[in-house]
């Protein structure tokens, strides 16, 4: 396979399957689900700030939001 490691689980139906790495693809579903919550902000989705530093500013907002929710209420 080029020498990629498989993250994603093959299907079914494949031939040879690939054994994934589950603990890697944890890890990059996690990733995933942060930033699809990210860009759950407007302002993230359609980058209104035009300049590095404004746009990394303006993610810390939302990444705190997200952040205060898992702490919220834990007993």
């Amino acid at each position: 396979m080029n020498g990629i490691l498989p993250i994603i689980p093959p299907k079914a139906n494949r031939k040879v399957p690939e054994p994934p790495d589950y603990r890697r693809y944890r890890d990059r579903n996690r990733v995933e689900r942060m930033f699809n919550k990210l860009k759950q902000s407007r302002r993230i989705a359609t980058r209104y700030d035009k300049i590095a530093l404004s746009f990394e500013s303006s993610l810390n907002l939302p990444s705190v939001r997200l952040w205060i929710k898992s702490y919220v209420n834990r007993t």
